[in-house]
């Protein structure tokens, strides 16, 4: 089997866009992550930092020079360009090499081992961050087998992709039909009452709450977010992380590898400063915090679920972008921790009843299969691309069974 160098499968393109327009798209690190380049609304073109020059075409690769363990890459599967630029600290790769499939080679780039490799050179050189260069890159050669095995190849691994994209689909659709009943019962305060009927539609006595400033059903109470959870931040900067088998959860929509945990455990994480101010997830597991990344727990677990639907339903609309700050804006712990919302401890244990089995089997577990999977993926791609294993051709008759 040939290897061949990246240089001579890739070119590294720095074609600068000619600002012809008024408003661009400025696509930078952030906006590119495991694949998926995220929709960026236009900027003004007169107000861009001087970092966005390059153009980038159908297919181009986005390779971020920035610490690669940190995933932060991207397939252009957009087909009208022009009005994209992107920042000088993504490398625009563009495929010559006609003997090298496009999805073969962006595997191999972009499989975790050989991202973990890179990071580990970044880090060894000298600057203020871990950061690789195009010349770099491209001396590093992979193995390339015949055209056909390379599609085999890639086939395999993208039906696995595609396997982690539908399981993640599925959660996305239960989370939002459990955050809808959520909204029934807590926000719209239709819960079925001692009749099955929709309690406020049919009725139902509400009271004026001061504390929460809007009517809530006669019994119910007003209650803080830190009497239901314990809620503490990371102590680490994420200059400072340095990659392990964990996830470090910093303010960004997702998490880097880290070497170290602070927690085990379910955790709701809530982002405390930056552009993702007031976003709000879920993790189960071993995770590390970056400082001003909130993490609630709950002081009874089987709460999780409510407490979950709870802060992203009503929290997160409220304080998303930031209450504090100007240039970068910042919410405090007092903001989570004194969050008031309204409570009633019955209809909350018939909801976690309901809704338990739904969160902790698929969305809250979605990690479970999923990380399965990119274990996976990312172990098995090595072994296919080395001739270890070997994916055999449809055609072949696989069929054991004697005349």
């Amino acid at each position: 089997m040939k290897y061949v160098a990246i240089k001579d499968i890739v070119h590294s393109v720095s074609q600068t866009h000619k600002f012809e327009k008024d408003h661009l798209k400025a696509v930078n690190t952030s906006d590119v992550l495991g694949g998926v380049l995220f929709d960026v609304p236009y900027s003004e073109t007169a107000l861009l930092k001087g970092q966005f020059k390059k153009t980038i075409r159908f297919n181009d690769i986005l390779f971020s020079e920035i610490r690669p363990a940190n995933r932060r890459f991207a397939r252009v599967n957009i087909k009208e360009t022009a009005d994209y630029v992107v920042s000088t600290k993504l490398m625009v790769l563009r495929k010559f090499n006609d003997s090298v499939d496009l999805d073969y080679f962006y595997y191999c780039l972009t499989n975790q081992s050989f991202l973990e490799t890179l990071q580990r050179r970044a880090e060894n050189r000298i600057g203020s961050f871990p950061q690789i260069t195009f010349d770099l890159l491209g001396e590093y050669k992979f193995p390339i087998p015949t055209l056909d095995e390379q599609k085999r190849i890639a086939s395999v691994i993208a039906n696995i992709d595609s396997k982690i994209n539908v399981n993640r689909e599925i959660n996305r659709n239960l989370e939002a039909m459990a955050r809808q009943l959520y909204d029934y019962w807590f926000v719209q305060f239709d819960f079925p009452d001692e009749n099955g009927r929709p309690y406020k539609t049919s009725g139902g006595k509400m009271v004026w709450n001061e504390k929460l400033k809007r009517d809530i059903p006669e019994g119910w109470e007003d209650r803080r977010l830190d009497s239901l959870a314990k809620i503490f931040t990371g102590k680490k900067d994420v200059s400072k992380v340095i990659s392990g088998p964990y996830k470090f959860f910093s303010c960004a929509p997702d998490p880097i590898p880290s070497n170290e945990y602070i927690y085990d455990g379910d955790v709701i994480l809530v982002s405390g400063n930056g552009s993702y101010t007031g976003r709000v997830m879920f993790y189960s597991g071993k995770v590390d915090l970056y400082q001003r990344t909130y993490a609630c727990s709950g002081i009874d677990e089987s709460n999780m679920p409510f407490l979950y639907c709870t802060i992203k339903t009503l929290f997160e609309p409220y304080h998303s972008g930031g209450k504090h700050g100007s240039s970068i804006p910042y919410i405090v712990l007092e903001d989570l921790a004194g969050f008031r919302f309204a409570y009633h401890k019955e209809t909350v244990e018939k909801f976690v009843d309901l809704i338990n089995p739904v969160f902790y089997k698929f969305i809250f577990k979605e990690d479970d299969e999923n990380t399965l999977l990119v274990n996976t993926r990312d172990n098995l791609l090595p072994l296919l691309m080395n001739g270890q294993v070997s994916v055999m051709p449809p055609e072949v008759n696989c069929d054991l069974s004697r005349d």
